[in-house]
């Protein structure tokens, strides 16, 4: 496979991270301009930011989490070229599965649906990582 088709998703993904950073930072900046909130109720980090601009954030966060652990086998099966087909279409699928879970968190926040979706990315993702492992200690 070719480094664009296997860094192609990992900057879908990106993407996805930076424009929450973006709607995050345009909820908090509205929450303070329209006095909804002040700045000393949010200068320690204290949990009082509006409904909206929370759950935004909150999401913004979790791309922290899970996808940590897709950007590091990326990170490692590209130089040890295992990125290969198998990889990539697996890539696109968990992009797809955070992407239905961020549709999902920012807008019914349907817990049940959203843990579907999240726990449908987290077996793709071991999937990946079971694969990977297999060609690499297998030397397949």
């Amino acid at each position: 496979m070719s480094v664009q088709m296997v860094l192609l998703p990992v900057f879908v993904l990106v993407a996805l991270t930076f424009a929450l950073l973006l709607w995050m930072a345009t909820a908090r900046a509205r929450a303070l301009t329209g006095k909804e909130i002040r700045i000393k109720d949010i200068a320690l980090g204290q949990p009082n930011w509006p409904e909206r601009a929370t759950q935004i954030g909150n999401y913004f966060s979790n791309q922290f989490e899970l996808p940590v652990l897709f950007y590091i086998l990326i990170a490692v099966a590209l130089p040890l070229r295992h990125a290969d087909l198998v990889i990539v279409l697996l890539s696109w699928v968990f992009v797809v599965t955070r992407f239905a879970h961020a549709g999902i968190f920012v807008t019914s926040n349907n817990v049940q649906q959203r843990s579907l979706a999240w726990f449908a990315g987290v077996l793709v993702l071991l999937a990946m990582w079971l694969y990977f492992a297999l060609r690499t200690l297998l030397l397949i």
